[in-house]
């Protein structure tokens, strides 16, 4: 029923959007899954407003935020068929259809504000541009969605690799959740939107997932310790239908290409700080918070990352290599 209803609603919209836009050259509509107030979603209405001005309208960007139009996992599809016009895809989803993009889950690999800065001019960028592409979608932004990650919990902060000895946590994915379970962790799969009930109900002990994720999931009515570091980092690819972009004068592509990597260049952090207004709020709502020392991040790293690396190059068919371009930058 549920797939139905967002099936009826998905296409009264669109409906809709192609009547109001006749006045426009061109439509894009572009669908994501996130709440308005989140930073990558103001980032995506900025990059809207400033196609449609630096076109003087002859682009109308119509933005369907929180899931309107399609389930997360059914947004590559909607745009490589044409039943949209682009989306706002977070990384993690890619897992299935382009293992590669994974890579992004290898603890400490790439988290740093020179490697993130360099990365979307890069060979690795290029690389992980292309499998897109072969998978019927272009990409022309990487949004920086976070680059640091809380572990939360109730009975104790998990601050050393032997913390996670019986934890029961709710996992990322089967790339990241090899590192969890080479600390003695129990990794399990569970929807965002179920986590909270998760840990209230004690079905699971922990989370990871990002500081701001914690505040805006009310993680804190639930669980007494966040323990923060720039763990991973998440990525949302603004992807469009090469077909439709096909049909834009030179001029349009260039002016949304422009678009879109100022909006990138706002995600991207200043410093290797991690989060301060995510963590303010959280100890606000008296969570015990601890920020990871070097020598605390180097235990983690050399307890995780081993097994994800090699869960990941199993996995994929260019891992290594990839591996290898991001250590460069």
């Amino acid at each position: 029923m549920k797939t139905t209803l967002k099936t009826l609603v998905a296409a009264v919209a669109i409906t809709s959007s192609l009547n109001i836009a006749s006045a426009a050259d061109y439509t894009m509509r572009l669908a994501h899954q996130l709440p308005g107030s989140h930073h990558v979603a103001q980032a995506i209405e900025a990059f809207a407003d400033e196609v449609e001005s630096e076109s003087d309208g002859r682009i109308e960007v119509e933005v369907f935020g929180g899931a309107q139009l399609y389930e997360p996992t059914e947004f590559h599809a909607a745009v490589a068929r044409g039943h949209i016009e682009a989306a706002s895809i977070v990384n993690l989803l890619w897992g299935g259809t382009i293992p590669e993009m994974q890579v992004f889950n290898i603890p400490y690999l790439m988290t740093s504000s020179h490697q993130l800065e360099q990365f979307p001019a890069s060979e690795a960028a290029e690389m992980l541009n292309n499998k897109m592409a072969s998978k019927g979608v272009k990409n022309l932004a990487w949004l920086l969605d976070a680059n640091n990650a809380v572990f939360t919990s109730s009975d104790n902060p998990l601050i050393a690799p032997e913390d996670f000895q019986g934890i029961k946590i709710r996992g990322l994915s089967r790339v990241f959740d090899a590192g969890l379970i080479a600390m003695g962790a129990s990794p399990a799969t569970m929807p965002g939107s179920e986590v909270y009930q998760g840990l209230q109900t004690g079905v699971i002990d922990a989370a990871v997932t990002s500081a701001d994720a914690v505040y805006s999931r009310r993680y804190f009515e639930v669980q007494d310790y966040a323990v923060a570091s720039n763990l991973i980092t998440v990525y949302q690819n603004i992807i469009v239908n090469p077909q439709w972009w096909s049909t834009l004068p030179e001029d349009l592509q260039s002016l949304v290409e422009s678009a879109a990597s100022n909006a990138a260049g706002v995600l991207l952090p200043k410093t290797d700080e991690i989060d301060p207004a995510g963590i303010a709020k959280l100890k606000e709502n008296n969570m015990q918070v601890t920020l990871l020392s070097d020598d605390q991040v180097e235990a983690l790293s050399t307890a995780m990352q081993p097994a994800v690396e090699e869960a990941f190059i199993e996995s994929t068919d260019d891992g290594e290599k990839l591996i290898e371009l991001i250590k460069q930058l």
